[in-house]
């Protein structure tokens, strides 16, 4: 079977810093940045798995018929929530690999998505973890792909820090990989961060 890597779009968060609004439903050139990412990642020809909290339709209702999504019962305590779920569906598919890419970055493009997964698939074993960086390669940002013998480390993660611990403990085997522009850093997590995009992307809405 051909080696691939699951998309894990991480779309169980609580918007809290937006202050009443979704920022997964902000509109992107007139549709929801969730409806957005998922078409982005799918272009990019590797399967989809999209995180979503409990009860929620609204985001749920954006995504287009046949999106492959999972409820994250335990939502509430944070990005682990989510990751685990996608380490252990990646697992039982058998996937070299796990991209994790959060739902609030709208710069990130399908051909953003399918480059790392040609660079991270194309690696020599074992393959390293394989990290977005800003164009000329001075921060560090995401999409991460994971390859597969660490997911069973990303099912045991707890609270809201993401994989942060498991990158540091494993900082030998990580490597960069530079993305256009801010696309890798770029993500909007208050009114005041989409208003500030929008006016130097889009124009005044």
């Amino acid at each position: 079977m051909q080696d691939y890597v699951l998309v894990l779009l991480t779309a169980a968060g609580a918007s809290r810093r937006m202050r009443g609004r979704d920022k997964l439903l902000e509109p992107v050139r007139g549709q929801p940045l969730l409806a957005v990412l998922a078409a982005r990642a799918g272009d990019s020809g590797a399967p989809v798995l999209v995180t979503l909290p409990p009860g929620d339709t609204a985001r749920r209702a954006v995504l287009a018929p046949g999106t492959d999504s999972v409820t994250v019962d335990d939502a509430a305590e944070g990005m682990a929530a989510s990751l685990r779920v996608g380490a252990a569906q990646a697992l039982v598919r058998g996937a070299a690999g796990l991209m994790v890419l959060p739902a609030d970055m709208p710069e990130i493009t399908g051909a953003d998505i399918a480059a790392m997964i040609r660079a991270f698939l194309a690696a020599p074993r074992p393959r390293p973890i394989l990290r977005a960086q800003s164009q000329d390669g001075t921060e560090w940002g995401h999409p991460v792909i994971l390859p597969a013998r660490h997911l069973p480390e990303l099912e045991s993660l707890q609270g809201d820090t993401g994989a942060r611990d498991l990158l540091r403990r494993h900082a030998d085997e990580l490597r960069g990989f530079p993305l256009p522009a801010r696309h890798a850093l770029t993500d909007l997590d208050t009114p005041e961060d989409w208003q500030a995009w929008r006016e130097s992307r889009e124009g005044k809405p």
